[in-house]
């Protein structure tokens, strides 16, 4: 079936709607394709999703018509397989009808959703024949019932008719409103319209179309509306008004024209839907036949009869599209001007090319063939010495042509001593440190060319005599003095790592010991680490036992160095200890036993009323073991706690008083009853209710509600009975009992049923609400889309 000239690059929506998500990328690797099914029989629908660049794994919908869902008819008749493919990152949606009824014909969308991402593709289904199958097989059945459709349509909103012509088997909409304006109908008594809005319209784009109504009363005002939001007067939109007729003149209709429209007056309302009309695109300038050779660029070019049209590319029966174009081919517009681009041609291109519009199609044979090479600079024999460098180089007419080069028949490859280059049309292999098994012969052949350049390389051997260097060896540390002894001080915890320069010819051996024991580990938390000329000592996460005496020996035939240093591990402080209070007004402190191997530098207290709990400064870096802390309150109780501090910080333990402090008010005392503690346990209960909303697409959106109980209750936010995971969409707050969810940017996916669930060990409670998620149309030609 010739291509319509429509991409699948749009969701399908109903009149009035715009896309239902804002960015739709190529996602599908596999589509399903039309078919003719034989009643009776199974026939199966395969798509295919690369998700080797998705964030979410992608959720797939399969759909009959503009809005049926068929994954609430799965059964019997209707099954679904998925699977995925772990190497490849593909998954493969399944769609089966069981034993094919008449009513499983008609338009089929296949349509794929991860974040913000979404591709979309139709199919057909046509039912022919008859097969031994029972013909009330399965659960979906789209055969017309025995009701009067034509009276529901009669008394339906013209925004309705899509709907319940798809409901009830009706698939020549068209038809339908056709005949549907030509019936009789009894009219409702209107105490406001002498005459109403026919149910429908069509106009050619570009044209202009009147709706009239006749009033029963002159001076009445009337209002226009555009699926559901009111028309202001505009040149777009011009009001009439004479005598008891008011029109309604909308100007160089466009495709966002394509909507239901309504009148009212008063309490009473008439409705009508307006169909815009594309002109057919033709094709003014047809595609030529090109021949080329191999590697050179080619392009296909054609003209339509309007800017901005929608073509089609195919070759050999096979859409080139942004899926399976790839880097090969690129797609270009420049207004009425439609072109293909081959970068680099090969004889897998040679083929029949075609270009569809939905008015006209042309075609166009490439032949490719191979082009001839031509040898301009050849290469040649070489004789070189022990670790000289050897080049071979040669010259082709063509750059782009590649080759290999080989060895005594062996392919040569490439490594950090044989380097192989390709800039332009010169071919280079380059040998570094050249050695005796190098020499042999040595040929270069082109891809794709019956065509081989060879040379011989020649080895000159030359003894020479060599006489070793010698010098002591020698230790440099960072402080750049050779030997002597070097302090280092580490935090514990913190990781130590210093390098040693290490001179001497031959290469001198490194010792590491740390007082009588060498340390030989490569590997560990204390470890040697040894480069050309320089050797690191490394300590990961210092521990109190790595202090003590290091040296480092280093040794040649030649001689001797050696170096000693002394690491020194600090850390912070144990608590302070036997922390009390003495008496009311004078408190006391001994030092702790273990200072982190540092000067006790002060310390820090702290108090706390018995009543809070809550733990306040009183003093920072106090010096003495001891302070008098004021501004207590009378007939309270205080605790104190006091934390060590050295240069490494604070004791990760405090010191906390084993007594308390007693403020006491002269001359008072009172005995307090025990206090018991009433019981306010109880199940979770809302105090307010969800509440149904209607929301706009790309608005961010909130359902709240309130809820009380004790123990504090479990929250869970459910959609359509499914709960909601850690979606970044979706934001749950609790604040105070006062639950909210907020959805960010709802799509039309997002609507449906939304509950909260409360939950604690006495009980649980439940509220939902609808969300409704609206697409408010803004944009013209492009809203429509």
């Amino acid at each position: 079936m010739p291509p319509d000239g429509k991409r699948n690059e749009y969701v399908n929506h109903l009149p009035g709607e715009g896309p239902q998500l804002s960015e739709l990328t190529g996602l599908f690797v596999l589509r399903p394709e039309s078919v003719t099914a034989t009643k009776g029989k199974d026939i199966t629908f395969v798509a295919k999703v690369d998700s080797s660049n998705l964030i979410k794994r992608p959720v797939m919908k399969w759909l009959k018509g503009k809005w049926l869902d068929l994954g609430s008819k799965a059964g019997k008749h209707l099954q679904f397989k998925e699977s995925y493919d772990r190497n490849t990152k593909i998954y493969t949606y399944e769609m089966s009808i069981i034993k094919v009824v008449d009513g499983d014909a008609g338009g089929y969308r296949c349509e794929v959703t991860s974040k913000d991402k979404c591709d979309s593709c139709t199919f057909e289904v046509s039912v022919q024949g008859s097969g031994d199958a029972d013909e009330d097989a399965g659960e979906l059945d789209f055969s017309e019932p025995e009701v009067d459709v034509w009276e529901i349509l009669k008394n339906a909103k013209p925004c309705d008719y899509e709907k319940i012509a798809f409901q009830y088997g009706i698939t020549d909409l068209r038809g339908m409103l056709k005949r549907l304006k030509k019936m009789k109908a009894e009219s409702k008594k209107s105490d406001a319209f002498l005459k109403k809005l026919d149910p429908a319209y069509s106009v050619d784009k570009g044209q202009k179309i009147h709706l009239t109504v006749e009033v029963a009363d002159p001076d009445v005002p009337v209002k226009w509306f555009k699926n559901g939001q009111e028309i202001k007067p505009s040149a777009k939109y011009v009001f009439e008004s004479v005598g008891n007729k008011r029109t309604l003149t909308i100007n160089k209709c466009n495709l966002s024209d394509d909507a239901a429209y309504e009148c009212v007056v008063g309490e009473e309302k008439c409705f009508t839907e307006v169909f815009v009309k594309e002109p057919p695109i033709t094709i003014t300038k047809l595609l030529d036949d090109v021949h080329t050779v191999v590697g050179e660029r080619v392009e296909f070019e054609v003209e339509v009869s309007e800017e901005g049209a929608n073509v089609i590319w195919m070759k050999d029966g096979v859409e080139l599209n942004r899926d399976t174009a790839g880097s090969k081919y690129r797609l270009k517009k420049d207004g009425k001007r439609h072109i293909l681009i081959i970068n680099e041609a090969t004889k897998e291109d040679i083929g029949t090319y075609y270009v569809y519009t939905n008015g006209g199609e042309s075609k166009a044979e490439l032949e490719v063939e191979d082009k001839e090479l031509e040898v301009l600079q050849n290469i040649a024999d070489l004789t070189v010495k022990a670790s000289e460098q050897a080049v071979f180089k040669c010259e082709v007419s063509d750059e782009k042509v590649t080759g290999k080069w080989f060895k005594d028949g062996v392919e040569v490859e490439a490594s950090d001593r044989i380097k192989i280059s390709h800039i332009g049309r010169i071919h280079k292999l380059t040998i570094n440190d050249v050695k005796a098994s190098d020499a042999g012969d040595y040929t270069f052949v082109p891809d794709g060319y019956a065509l081989s350049l060879s040379a011989k390389l020649n080895f000159l051997e030359i003894k020479i005599e060599y006489v070793p260097r010698q010098d002591p060896p020698k230790i440099f540390l960072d402080t750049g003095s050779s030997g002597g002894k070097n302090n280092i001080t580490v935090v514990a915890g913190n990781k130590l790592r210093l390098d040693v320069q290490i001179t001497g010819e031959p290469a001198p051996t490194v010792c590491w010991m740390k007082g009588d024991q060498v340390l030989s580990e490569a590997e560990g938390r204390v470890r040697v680490e040894s480069e050309k000329n320089v050797c690191s000592f490394v300590i990961e996460g210092a521990e109190k036992a790595d202090e003590g005496q290091y040296s480092i020996t280093v040794t040649n035939p030649v001689g001797e160095d050696k170096a000693d240093l002394f690491v020194r591990v600090v850390d912070v402080p144990n608590p302070p200890e036997n922390v009390k209070c003495t008496s009311v007004g004078e408190d006391s402190w001994k030092p702790p036993k273990d200072d982190g191997n540092c000067e006790i530098i002060g310390y820090t207290i702290q108090k706390a009323d018995k009543k809070t709990k809550e733990w306040f400064t009183v003093y920072e870096h106090n010096r003495r073991p001891s302070c008098t802390v004021s501004d207590l309150v009378m007939g309270n109780e205080y605790s104190f706690r006091v934390f060590s501090e050295n240069i490494c910080g604070l004791s990760d333990e405090p010191g906390i008083s084993k007594n308390t402090a007693v403020i006491t008010k002269t001359g008072l005392l009172y005995n307090p009853s025990p206090y018991k503690e009433m019981d306010v346990s109880s199940c979770p209960k809302f105090t307010a209710p969800l509440v149904d909303r209607s929301v706009i697409a790309g608005y961010s959106a909130a359902i709240s509600c309130a809820v009380r109980g004790n123990p504090k209750p479990k929250i869970i936010w459910m959609k359509n009975r499914m709960i909601i995971g850690e979606d970044p969409k979706f934001l749950m707050q609790n604040n105070q009992g006062v639950l909210t969810l907020n959805i960010r940017k709802p799509s039309l996916f997002d609507g449906g049923r939304y509950s909260c669930r409360a939950i604690n060990d006495l009980g649980e409670d439940e509220v939902e609400c609808t969300l409704e998620v609206r697409v408010l149309q803004e944009k013209g030609e492009e809203a429509k889309k």
